[in-house]
């Protein structure tokens, strides 16, 4: 108990603090760079401090479940590369306004017919994505496009450095939700209202429901199925993808069909099997592109998979 208090303390008095000052001076001083050169210096540091972090063994774990024919050498490459695009998205976020400002010619937008037709129409929409290539970028694309999306978020485990990153993402001109109760309910009014929401759905949620993933179960936020069939909203994949410093092409998806079985269990269950078809189709193109860092599935697959070894 004592221990515990203790290292709360620390992190109050002195973690959090060095942690956001830290934060705070690097986004001001790369603010002043060119756009290539921080999300370079982000991609090197990345790729040469990550991979050596206890972090990667996670990593390495992910791979090997979800590509078991894949060789040390390349799920090692792999790794690299997650660890090179989570230092330029880091990098980059001083830069996202311009990153995204459509005279940059930064990002390369596919399907935005499906996302107007969307935000025009009088049903609610959903923009189903992951944490893929530089996530952020979506919230600015859309608002460049005219589009009032609303996204709902996780909150930094640092409560110093919330106001910088809202400061950042606020800078986009959409809105944002925290997770949690009164998130949710702030999600359902929008959507009653006819608005569009954001969903990053490729996290492990212990809450959520068990649906495949690269072969495995894995607990997964159910909440684009629920609400949008709870709301008929038009549900609208969404994949980014990295082109190169501080380049990306977003893809707009059409509409997933709603299934109607009569049995919304199931339905929901099905809806959410066809968004992870789709986004394991995404990653098994550009497998650096995702963030294998977080425990995706649960323990036994990774006890199983140290069984094997």
């Amino acid at each position: 108990m004592a221990s515990s208090k203790v290292k709360k303390l620390f992190q109050k008095l002195i973690k959090h603090p060095v942690e956001a000052a830290s934060l705070f001076i690097a986004l001001g001083l790369f603010r002043l760079f060119p756009i290539d050169f921080s999300s370079n210096v982000g991609g090197w540091l990345g790729r040469t401090v990550g991979p050596r972090l206890s972090t990667s063994n996670r990593a390495r774990r992910n791979l090997r479940l979800a590509f078991p024919d894949k060789s040390p050498t390349e799920i090692e490459r792999i790794v690299t590369g997650v660890w090179d695009n989570l230092g330029r998205v880091l990098f980059e976020y001083p830069h996202l306004d311009q990153i995204t400002a459509k005279e940059t010619g930064r990002v390369e937008l596919v399907g935005a017919e499906h996302v107007h037709a969307a935000a025009n129409s009088e049903r609610s929409s959903i923009l189903a994505a992951g944490h893929l290539a530089n996530w952020e970028v979506m919230a600015f694309v859309a608002a460049q496009h005219g589009v009032d999306l609303t996204i709902i978020v996780r909150e930094p485990n640092n409560p110093y450095v919330q106001p910088a990153v809202d400061k950042l993402r606020g800078s986009s001109g959409g809105k944002r939700i925290s997770k949690g109760t009164d998130g949710a309910r702030q999600a359902l009014q929008l959507l009653k209202r006819g608005g569009v929401l954001g969903i990053l759905f490729d996290q492990k949620m212990n809450d959520g429901i068990p649906v495949s993933f690269f072969g495995h179960t894995a607990m997964t936020p159910a909440a684009p199925a629920q609400l949008g069939l709870r709301f008929k909203s038009d549900i609208i994949p969404i994949r980014t993808e990295r082109l190169g410093p501080g380049r990306f092409r977003m893809t707009c998806f059409p509409p997933i069909e709603h299934p109607d079985s009569g049995d919304r269990k199931q339905d929901i269950s099905n809806t959410m099997e066809g968004l992870n078809r789709l986004l394991e189709s995404w990653i098994t193109e550009k497998p650096a592109d995702w963030l294998w860092l977080h425990r995706r599935w649960p323990q036994a697959a990774y006890d199983a998979l140290e069984e094997k070894a």
